[in-house]
């Protein structure tokens, strides 16, 4: 696998994702973090948009999914962000994304919650 990564950093987006009926109604914002490894070195060798995946797509698919869809359990959410991408990008060998709710409804005084998936191509899911 390719160490060549790029990484699109905290994503901010308002979703209505959580178990809970108010979290439904509701909403909260969301941050969505991607790191995409795939080789860059046409890319770099290139200087050409075409030879690399543009990080604004990867961007607009996180915003798409993430306001257009409604998921009860974020972990759900960064499946559908994963698999999106390496279905779209056949240069994507593998993708994390993290989902960070800093407003999870937890009974305690917390920054926030988190959680973190890593997908490969070829992988069963």
């Amino acid at each position: 696998m390719s160490t060549d990564r790029i990484g699109v950093a905290r994503i901010a987006v308002f979703g209505r994702h959580g178990v809970l009926p108010e979290e439904a109604v509701l909403g909260q914002r969301f941050y969505i973090s991607l790191d995409a490894r795939l080789d860059l070195a046409p890319a770099g060798r290139s200087d050409d948009v075409a030879h690399t995946v543009s990080y604004a797509d990867l961007t607009q698919i996180v915003v798409d999914i993430a306001t257009e869809r409604r998921f009860n359990l974020i972990e759900a959410l960064a499946e559908a962000i994963a698999a999106t991408i390496l279905e779209r990008f056949g240069a994507v060998e593998a993708i994390t994304v993290r989902v960070d709710k800093p407003s999870a409804p937890v009974p305690a005084i917390l920054d926030g919650v988190s959680i973190e998936i890593t997908r490969h191509r070829g992988e069963n899911a």
